[in-house]
C-alpha cells in the first residue's frame, strides 16, 4: 500500500482512546506491591511489542519520551516488512524514541480505539497525546523524515527523555561487544549530536550553528540540512501565539508574513498539506517580491518535511501551477 496521508480534517476526533481500559491486576507475581503502575505493563527497550493489555501504559510512558506507535497486520506480508524497516529506522536513533508495534488481529481493542480503516498505520504520542502521522507504508528515508519531525515536535513540547536499551532490543545493546559495535553504529556525527543536545537545552542558535558547521564541512550531508530547516523552523513559531497567528493570517490574505508564520505552524502541528496549500494560494494571490517570498518559504518547508516525500511532489506541481 502506498502512503496515503492524513488531511488536517481527519485529525480532528481521530482517535479516541476513552474505550482503553487497563485491565485488572492478577493475582500472581506480576502484580508485586510497589510496582509502578504507569510503567509496570511496558516492556523495556528501544522497540517493544505493544498489546491490548499494555498500550495505555505505552500512552503513559509517551510523558517520559517520545512514543513511534505502528498498528499492523500479521495476515498482510506487506504489513509486516513495513514493520522490519521501522525497527531498523528505531535502531538508527539510539533510544531518542520509543516504537512500539501492535499487531491489531490479536489486539481488536487498540485498533477500534485508533479507528483505522487499514494498516500499517503509524501515530506518534507525544506527551499523553496521539498525533496521526500516516496510513501505509513509508521506505526508510521518508520514514526517518517523519521521525525527525516528530522528535522536533516532542523537543518544542519539553519532552526529550530518551530510552534506555534492554538486553533483548534488537539493536543488540547490552550484549557485549557486539551490542557495544551496534551502539557505535548508532551513534551520531559529532556534530550532530551537539545539534540534537543543543535542542534538548532549548539553545536552538547553537543546534543552528553545529548543522550550519556540518553543512560546511559537507555540503551534501542531507540530514544537517533536514535538521537545520527544523530548527529554523521551531525558531520561527517560539513563543507564538496560535489563535492571534490565525486571525492575523485570515484577517490580511495577502499579508505574506501573516501566512507563512500560519504555515509554519501548521507544518509544525503536522498537517503538511494545510501549509503547503496555504502558501501556493498564497502565491496565487500575490505577485513581484511578496509572490517570490511566499514561494521561497515553500521551498524551504519543501526541505523541512523531505523533498522525496510524496506531499512535496504534488506541492511542487501545485506550485508550478499557480506560478505559470
Amino acid at each position: 500500500m502506498s502512503q496515503q496521508p492524513f488531511t488536517a480534517a481527519a485529525l480532528r476526533g481521530a482517535v479516541d482512546l476513552s474505550s482503553l481500559k487497563r485491565p485488572a491486576p492478577s493475582a500472581g507475581p506480576a502484580s508485586s506491591a510497589g510496582a509502578d503502575p504507569t510503567t509496570s505493563g511496558v516492556a523495556a527497550g528501544v522497540i517493544v511489542e505493544g498489546s491490548d493489555a499494555t498500550i495505555r501504559d505505552v500512552i503513559a510512558a509517551s510523558t517520559r519520551h517520545p512514543v513511534v506507535l505502528v498498528l499492523w497486520s500479521s495476515r498482510l506480508p506487506e504489513s509486516g516488512t513495513f514493520v522490519t524497516t521501522a525497527k531498523q529506522v528505531a535502531q538508527r536513533y539510539a533510544g531518542r524514541f520509543q516504537l512500539v508495534t501492535v499487531d491489531v488481529d490479536t489486539n481488536p481493542a487498540t485498533l477500534q480505539a485508533f479507528q483505522v480503516q487499514a494498516v500499517p498505520v503509524s501515530f506518534a504520542l507525544i506527551q499523553g497525546q496521539p498525533v496521526p502521522l500516516f496510513e501505509g507504508v513509508q521506505p526508510e528515508q521518508q520514514l526517518a523524515a517523519v521521525i525527525d519531525q516528530v522528535l522536533a515536535l516532542a523537543a518544542k513540547n519539553g519532552l526529550t527523555g530518551r530510552v534506555t536499551a534492554a538486553p533483548t532490543d534488537e539493536t543488540g545493546a547490552g550484549a557485549g561487544e557486539d551490542g557495544a559495535e551496534a551502539e557505535d553504529a548508532a551513534a551520531l556525527p559529532p556534530l550532530h549530536q551537539k545539534a540534537f543536545d543543543a535542542i534538548e537545552a532549548g539553545e536552538l542558535d547553537e543546534a543552528a550553528d553545529a548543522y550550519r558547521e556540518a553543512l560546511a564541512q559537507n555540503p551534501a550531508d542531507t540530514d544537517a540540512k533536514l535538521g537545520l530547516a527544523q530548527v529554523g523552523l521551531l525558531q520561527r513559531t517560539a513563543g507564538v501565539d496560535l489563535a492571534a497567528a490565525r486571525a492575523a493570517a485570515a484577517a490580511s490574505p495577502t499579508d505574506v508574513d501573516a501566512q507563512v508564520l500560519v504555515a509554519d505552524l501548521d507544518l509544525l502541528g503536522g498537517h503538511v498539506e494545510d501549509a503547503f496549500a496555504r502558501l501556493i494560494d498564497t502565491v496565487r494571490a500575490t505577485a513581484d517580491a511578496d509572490r517570490n517570498k511566499a514561494r521561497e518559504h515553500l521551498v524551504e518547508l519543501f526541505d523541512v518535511v523531505g523533498t522525496t516525500d510524496e506531499r512535496v511532489v504534488k506541492a511542487r506541481k501545485a506550485l508550478m501551477s499557480a506560478l505559470f
